[in-house]
Order: C-alpha cells, then sequence, then structure tokens
C-alpha cells in the first residue's frame, strides 16, 4: 500500500495539469459553500397600483415590495450605478383592431455609491440618465441604501394622462411597468449578467379606468 501511495504522489507531481484542475474544483467547491448560505437574492412584488383624478388629470399611485440581492448590492458598492424605470401606458380598448395607445409617461432612476462620502445618490428624471446626461434630473444623497430605495418602492400622485385627451364614451387601461434597466450599465455587465435572475428584475400590471374618472 505505501508503494502505491507513494508512485500515485510521483505521477501527480509529474503532471501539473492535474494539480491545477484539482486545485479549482477545490476553490470552487469552497467558494460555492461560501457564498451560497449568505447570497440574497433580489425580488420585487407590486403590492399597491391605483389611479385618481387630480384636477385635469389622472395620476399614478404605486408601492413595490423591492429588495436587492447581494450581486446589485456589490456592483453598486463598486461604483457601478443601477438604473431604474417606471412606465405607465395608457391604451383605448377597440374591440374591432388592436388597442390604441393615447399616451405614455415615464420616470427613470440612477443610484449610485458615492465611497469618498459613503453616501447614496439618487437621480430621477422624466428622460433615460447617464452619467454625462444629468442636467435635467432631480437629485439627492441619502445615508444608507435603504432610505434612497423608499423612494423607489412609492409613486404618489404622478400625472400620468390628462382627461381632456380621454373620451367619456372609451375603456381605458394603464398598463404599468417597473425594471431594472440592464442596458444602462457598462458593456462588461450587461454580458455576464444576461443570465442571472437578480439582473432580471421587473414587474408588470395592467389596470382599468373607471368611468367616473373621466366625468
Amino acid at each position: 500500500m505505501m508503494a502505491f501511495t507513494t508512485h500515485c504522489c510521483k505521477s501527480l507531481r509529474r503532471s501539473p495539469g492535474v494539480w491545477l484542475l484539482a486545485l479549482l474544483l477545490w476553490s470552487w467547491a469552497l467558494l460555492s459553500h461560501a457564498q451560497t448560505p449568505s447570497s440574497t437574492p433580489s425580488s420585487v412584488e407590486l403590492t399597491e397600483l391605483r389611479l385618481e383624478r387630480a384636477d385635469k388629470s389622472l395620476v399614478l399611485n404605486s408601492a413595490l415590495r423591492l429588495e436587492l440581492g447581494s450581486s446589485l448590492e456589490d456592483a453598486l458598492l463598486k461604483g457601478v450605478a443601477i438604473h431604474f424605470v417606471v412606465q405607465a401606458d395608457v391604451y383605448r380598448d377597440r374591440w374591432y383592431w388592436s388597442d390604441q395607445q393615447v399616451a405614455s409617461a415615464a420616470r427613470y432612476y440612477r443610484l449610485l455609491y458615492q465611497p469618498l462620502t459613503r453616501r447614496w445618490r439618487l437621480s430621477l428624471s422624466r428622460e433615460p440618465l447617464s452619467a454625462n446626461a444629468l442636467g435635467n434630473s432631480l437629485s439627492q444623497n441619502f445615508d444608507s441604501l435603504t432610505e434612497a430605495l423608499a423612494l423607489v418602492r412609492r409613486v404618489y400622485g404622478w400625472p400620468v394622462v390628462d382627461v381632456a385627451d380621454l373620451s367619456r364614451s372609451a375603456r381605458y387601461y394603464v398598463r404599468y411597468q417597473f425594471r431594472l434597466d440592464v442596458n444602462q450599465l457598462p458593456r462588461p455587465f450587461q454580458i455576464s449578467t444576461g443570465a442571472q435572475s437578480d439582473w432580471n428584475l421587473g414587474v408588470s400590471r395592467e389596470l382599468g379606468v373607471a368611468t367616473d374618472l373621466l366625468q
């Protein structure tokens, strides 16, 4: 038995490729074991969606149960900006043809961690945001990620269509969508995160427009 063991060890020492493969497999096993219990998945759930009449507009109120997973938080801490989009499209229901889109509104969020100040910066705009195009946005700094996400999770009194643009005799509905905009990520992240569920974050729902809101 001792002779056999010694022979095997000598054979392995002569095969560096075998040692490298064994080392990689061992490292992968340790990494998987260490990350699995501590990793937290991303999740989003729409908990509130309703329309109200405010003066001459229909306004949308929404609330999300939004949690960022470990991979998203790690990216933020490394200085990668994360973008969210909230979109509300108003359609006229037509039985004889495809439904007609009569209005569209969008809100664009850009969330960034600032390592020097250890603060979180959230920018909001009606147009897509990038690092070089923040001129028309409203920005605010927060001491924690939870505080910053609170503004992303809730939208109240958001005008989505003028009542004057709607007919009282027609039927309408609003298609609401919330998503993480992967296209705004740096190119290497777009490639590496395409198949990861943490980055495929989104929710959508349709809401009918009550006729009494058009009176």
